[in-house]
């Protein structure tokens, strides 16, 4: 596996829950964009801490070359610290909020982080793959996706 795109569950209202899905149209860019670039692309939506942590883990067993990471309500957990601080791959946080409700960013200096993409809604995963794909010597293919909002 390339790619892996990791959503945490979001936080409304104090109530966690699983991430709003992204629409079907982005998720095809996504994979169509990483295909194009000779790469495969994993999505996984996390519903919990502790599911937002255990795909991080098979995201280092599966040797992903790169991780693109939204950690939504969990930004502030401790242990998404630690773990991202001993992930072997490097990662891309991205946060798919808007410029003028922006999600909480995870630490600076926090495990081999390279890029953070905030403000451009669900777009992000596609600018962040943009990131990743380049990171990884892909930056010769043309963009299959239209980034912004």
């Amino acid at each position: 596996m390339s790619i892996m795109i990791v959503r945490g569950p979001a936080s409304h209202d104090r109530l966690i829950r699983g991430p709003e899905p992204l629409p079907r149209e982005l998720l095809h860019q996504l994979v169509a964009r990483a295909a194009d670039a000779g790469k495969t692309v994993a999505l996984r939506a996390c519903g919990s801490e502790q599911e937002l942590l255990d795909a991080l883990r098979v995201a280092q067993q599966a040797r992903v070359e790169i991780a693109v990471i939204d950690p939504g309500a969990c930004a502030g957990s401790a242990r998404l610290r630690s773990v991202l601080a001993t992930l072997a791959c490097p990662y891309i946080e991205a946060h798919a909020d808007r410029a003028d409700r922006p999600s909480p960013a995870l630490p600076e200096g926090l495990g081999q982080r390279i890029a953070s993409v905030h403000g451009y809604c669900a777009q992000s995963y596609m600018l962040a793959l943009s990131i990743a794909l380049e990171h990884l010597g892909c930056d010769s293919v043309a963009s299959a996706g239209r980034v912004g909002t």
